[in-house]
């Protein structure tokens, strides 16, 4: 008489729910594609409640700021950022999505409003054309080893400035937000991690194996409950 049973293998690593916010300016199948490719599980909506329920959300855009936040205010993304970011669920802003994280953009002479989740401007700059090499700070978990890579940066505005760095006290118990800076021509922040809402002002789809690279990290860091396989 012979008889089966169920065997514990050990923990499947779960791949982690991204929700790429549809704010109905951009295609976001590149991206999704790409997300999707660094091992997370992928859905486009414009859904508040799934937004909100994610392992990790995104805000992308190449589209301006004016056309931007008005779209997500309607959805009530303002909100959904807020709630995550209080309860330390990671947010990715991407390209614009990371320019309206900041306090103002200005574009034509004209500021539009953001986010406000961090003071500063966002202001046309020199960007180069040609892929380029970043300032990686010490302690970096995306881009620790990329101090060669190249990535796209050429978008024309970027914040110079990063003012919650030149306010931080020094006595205070909190993780010091990590700036990576553009190394080729004027000198703008390209990304910034900073607990759970990480930006990037340069293309991860367009950055080739790098910008993968940095997808992947940050998805390999959301939090997930493991699957048990049978």
């Amino acid at each position: 008489m012979t008889s089966t049973s169920r065997r514990y293998r050990g923990p499947v690593p779960a791949q982690p729910l991204v929700v790429v916010l549809d704010h109905g300016a951009d295609d976001h199948a590149p991206l999704a594609e790409a997300l999707t490719h660094a091992g997370a599980r992928v859905v486009v909506t414009a859904d508040k409640r799934s937004a909100l329920a994610a392992d990790g959300l995104v805000i992308a855009s190449r589209a301006t700021a004016a056309g931007l936040m008005p779209a997500l205010r309607a959805l009530g993304a303002d909100q959904v950022v807020d709630r995550r970011l209080a309860g330390g669920r990671p947010v990715l802003a991407v390209g614009v999505g990371m320019h309206v994280m900041f306090a103002e953009t200005v574009q034509d002479g004209t500021a539009t409003e953001g986010l406000g989740e961090w003071a500063g401007v966002v202001d046309a700059v020199a960007a180069p054309q040609a892929p380029a090499t970043v300032e990686v700070p010490a302690g970096s978990a995306l881009f620790a080893g990329l101090d060669d890579a190249r990535f796209d940066v050429s978008h024309p505005r970027a914040a110079r400035t990063f003012p919650l760095l030149d306010d931080w006290p020094a006595d205070t118990r909190l993780v010091v937000p990590l700036v990576t800076w553009s190394t080729e021509g004027e000198r703008f922040v390209v990304a910034v991690e900073n607990g759970p809402l990480v930006a990037l002002h340069l293309d991860p789809v367009s950055s080739g194996a790098a910008g993968a690279e940095v997808l992947a990290r940050w998805v390999s860091s959301l939090p997930t409950v493991p699957d048990l396989a049978e």
